[in-house]
């Protein structure tokens, strides 16, 4: 069962295969780890409901981050065995003058504790690994992104962290609009809104990248060969 069954019509299913939406672009031979805003600002600094979590971080999304931290553990680990990259786009702290417009959607984004944007232990960056601030939603706007893509020869994305409908979504579309091949194992992102997540997952995966559970995508980078140094 797919996240968003129940969530999307059937109806609504069958018309997107009907205008040939939904055909899955596999994956190239270089792949490249994106882990998105997994820091403790947004699970919490230890698992908890969801309620509770946004006691100590209000932009926490509580279990469901926790969750996914264990799975994306998984993929770190494959991508340390492999020497492929892995990549941290990360939200950096925000004083003042620098809120903008999200700042005033969401004024809380600008009072959270400094330990907040520490990186979540287990899936840590590493030496090697390429730290990415961002200031707005996608990975790639003005940020470098797209440069350190390049510089590694890489073909392939594998999206993961927070949230599903929001950074995740947006540096997706990016990525897919930049000629990248782009893959979200969906137990992998985690969104405050299971609607929210269900939908914008289904979006993606009709749309901008293949959507698929990690088991699947696990054995198919297994498959591809480890990075030469």
């Amino acid at each position: 069962m797919k996240p968003w069954d129940g969530i999307i019509s059937e109806d609504e299913q069958r018309a997107y295969r009907a205008a040939g939406f939904g055909r899955p672009s596999g994956l190239g031979q270089r792949p490249a780890l994106l882990i998105i805003d997994v820091q403790y600002r947004t699970v919490g600094t230890k698992p908890m409901p969801f309620w509770d979590s946004i006691k100590e971080f209000p932009t926490s999304c509580g279990d469901v981050g926790w969750n996914a931290v264990g799975n994306i553990k998984k993929l770190v680990d494959l991508f340390r065995a492999r020497k492929w990259p892995i990549l941290y786009p990360h939200v950096a702290p925000k004083v003042a003058h620098e809120g903008g417009r999200l700042a005033e959607k969401v004024p809380q984004i600008m009072n959270i504790a400094a330990h907040g944007y520490n990186f979540v232990e287990e899936i840590a960056p590493q030496p090697g690994d390429i730290l990415v601030p961002k200031k707005h939603p996608s990975a790639f706007f003005a940020t470098a992104l797209a440069s350190h893509l390049i510089d590694l020869s890489v073909d392939t994305l594998i999206v993961t962290g927070c949230t599903t409908s929001g950074c995740v979504r947006g540096s997706v579309v990016d990525g897919f609009s930049l000629n990248f091949r782009v893959s979200v194992p969906m137990e992998c992102v985690y969104d405050r809104s299971r609607v929210s997540h269900a939908v914008n997952l289904f979006d993606m995966s009709e749309k901008y990248a293949d959507v698929l559970p990690l088991d699947e995508l696990l054995k198919k980078l297994d498959g591809l060969s480890p990075r030469q140094s």
